[in-house]
């Protein structure tokens, strides 16, 4: 039976990446004099180191200009980051970051239907507290059971430990629960969990191959696209009786592009 609901965050609640931290970390190195940006195809492949402080340390070791001792790197790395993180909060003040289309209608089906909702994130908590405030208001985390940040954990995705962590904090078993991803990292991190995963597609992560889900589709704003198909078929958007259909069977499947 499905009892909680355990969403990632940046591009599975909302398209974050692209317009929002990719934005706010060219800002903070243009703030800080650090003459790096990130054009949108960089951002996506740095995507696929999770974190974005490891992001950073990650571009450093490609870039000669970068400060050469590691004590040197983390620190300038943790400057970045922390201007990073307040301009971030700025951006997602300011308006121009959405939830995802069909995001807020299941958020509140869940609340009318006794379904627990989690946050399972690899983002810091300050970015988590900036989007959710400005779209679910200042008392957001009482919606939620549980939250998990990155800072809560030693490791971050593809690692399961933010699952299990989230898992024991609600008292419930894996198959008790269902994640929403939006990338393969994510994906795994739930499947290690041994947690049922759908996956709906994000910007930067449109054709990725994913292993082992549930369902992966286009996004919850439609069941058309949706593989396997809802079982209410394609028209309208998906809702919690497709997600329940789709953890009650558990048929693994993988897509690509």
């Amino acid at each position: 039976m499905l009892k909680a609901l355990l969403w990632d965050v940046d591009g599975t609640l909302a398209e974050t990446e692209r317009d929002g931290h990719r934005v706010a970390f060219n800002r903070a190195f243009e703030a800080l004099g650090v003459p790096w940006r990130w054009d949108e195809s960089r951002y996506g492949e740095l995507l696929r180191i999770t974190g974005g402080r490891e992001r950073l340390l990650h571009d450093m070791a490609s870039r000669s200009e970068a400060p050469v001792l590691l004590d040197e790197r983390l620190a300038l790395a943790r400057r970045v980051h922390e201007m990073k993180n307040r301009l971030y909060a700025e951006i997602v003040a300011s308006g121009a970051i959405a939830l995802r289309e069909g995001v807020r209608p299941l958020l509140e089906q869940c609340g009318e239907r006794g379904v627990i909702l989690g946050i399972v994130t690899t983002t810091s908590r300050a970015n988590v507290q900036a989007l959710l405030a400005a779209h679910l208001g200042a008392g957001w985390q009482a919606a939620f059971a549980t939250v998990v940040c990155g800072e809560d954990t030693a490791q971050k995705k593809p690692h399961p430990e933010a699952y299990q962590r989230a898992l024991a904090q609600l008292q419930l078993a894996p198959n008790e629960a269902l994640a929403i991803e939006d990338s393969p990292g994510g994906a795994t991190a739930a499947r290690e969990a041994h947690v049922p995963c759908v996956v709906t597609r994000s910007a930067y992560f449109a054709d990725d191959t994913i292993d082992g889900v549930v369902a992966v589709g286009p996004g919850l704003h439609q069941r058309a696209g949706w593989r396997p198909a809802a079982a209410r078929g394609a028209s309208g958007p998906v809702d919690l009786d497709d997600l329940a259909d789709w953890h009650s069977r558990m048929d693994l499947v993988s897509c690509g592009a």
